[in-house]
């Protein structure tokens, strides 16, 4: 199972964040220049991640992002499955598959999946960030006497 680019980067961003200090606001830009993303894309999913609650927005001077909860209360599987518009392995609907009626192919693949959330399920963002000061150095924005 592949994530789609959308929620590795949600994550993304959600990691960067959890290592910021706890009233620290943090903004698009420097989170695009960390990671080497485009800043267009990084909002659209900055934007998303509001809407989902997993981060507090604020706009104008002295705005930013921040996580909206603690790191250990936002789990991986949980923004998983928020993110991704389609967890479905298979479609056996299109076009219809002629063994569809007695085939057992999907739900093997469903019971995958869902092995697969659960184990997501067992890790919060706290559990990816066991080494903090080194994150935050590989995340600093490289100078051009790097």
């Amino acid at each position: 199972m592949q994530l789609t680019q959308k929620t590795e980067y949600a994550l993304r961003i959600l990691i960067y964040l959890s290592l910021q200090d706890k009233d620290k606001r943090s903004n698009i830009s420097e989170i695009a220049e960390c990671f080497s993303l485009s800043r267009n894309h990084i909002m659209k999913i900055v934007h998303e991640l509001g809407k989902l609650g997993f981060i507090e927005t604020i706009r104008g001077k002295g705005g930013g992002i921040k996580l909206n909860h603690n790191s250990q209360q936002i789990y991986i599987g949980h923004v998983v499955r928020e993110m991704e518009a389609n967890l479905e392995m298979v479609d056996c609907e299109k076009p219809v598959c002629p063994i569809i009626s007695i085939c057992h192919l999907k739900g093997v693949l469903n019971k995958a999946r869902d092995a697969f959330l659960r184990e997501l399920d067992q890790y919060s963002l706290a559990d990816i960030n066991q080494q903090p000061e080194q994150l935050l150095q590989l995340l600093k924005p490289k100078t051009d006497s790097e």
